[in-house]
């Protein structure tokens, strides 16, 4: 009985060593320094954990190849440079940048935590040197995006539509887009729409849409 308690402890303290080591790496930059030299980006939502890893349903692929529509990342084990799992609660959605694991690492894999790993073969890794993932709300991504703070992972920074994201993965517009519209003051651009709200009303009357408008009579 001994024994087994004994053992029991052993892989508990070994399983919460290989998950709190800290890693050593350098600051790659932000998400745009950093996606060209991944393999695959997407937009994702979590769905389920499993040890170190987490399952993504994909949304949609802004570059690279993959036509499974779930895939498994591998995060933090050891002194692995990855974020921890708690960082991605089910549910949640992400534009992620992509390793594929394609060899093995003799050292990543212990029989008494299999669900711990440095990952498979086909799978894929996500670092946390740099901005490798930005959070997605609705049609709009944050985080460290541009020209952000290094180690900073969740800046103050005007939300940008995931549609202009997409253009600068695929080489359609560059980085300065993407940092003018993050810096973009959101009083201004609440003000903006205000103002087209209350000139629409004004043309076509109090909460009407155009169409409401000229089946009323109303002069456009």
């Amino acid at each position: 009985m001994r024994g087994l308690i004994a053992a029991t402890i052993l892989m508990l303290a070994g399983l919460f060593s290989t998950q709190t080591l800290a890693c050593e790496c350098l600051w790659q930059g932000s998400f745009t320094d950093v996606q060209g030299d991944t393999d695959l980006v997407v937009s994702t939502t979590v769905v389920s954990h499993k040890g170190n890893s987490i399952d993504l349903e994909v949304e949609q692929v802004l570059r690279g190849t993959e036509y499974n529509p779930d895939i498994r990342i591998w995060l933090k084990m050891a002194q692995l440079c990855r974020p921890k799992v708690g960082t991605f609660p089910p549910g949640s959605r992400w534009v992620m940048a992509l390793h594929r694991i394609s060899e093995d690492d003799p050292d990543g894999f212990d029989p008494s935590t299999p669900n711990f790993s440095y990952g498979r073969i086909g799978d894929y890794a996500l670092s946390s040197c740099g901005g490798y993932y930005l959070s997605l709300t609705e049609n709009l991504v944050s985080g460290n995006l541009a020209a952000g703070t290094r180690w900073e992972m969740d800046p103050e920074m005007t939300p940008v539509i995931l549609d202009l994201v997409a253009s600068f993965v695929r080489g359609q517009v560059d980085a300065n887009a993407l940092l003018d519209a993050s810096r973009e003051d959101p009083a201004l651009r609440q003000m903006m729409l205000n103002t087209k709200h209350f000139i629409r009303e004004e043309r076509y009357g109090v909460n009407r849409e155009p169409e409401q408008a000229e089946k009323t009579g109303a002069s456009p």
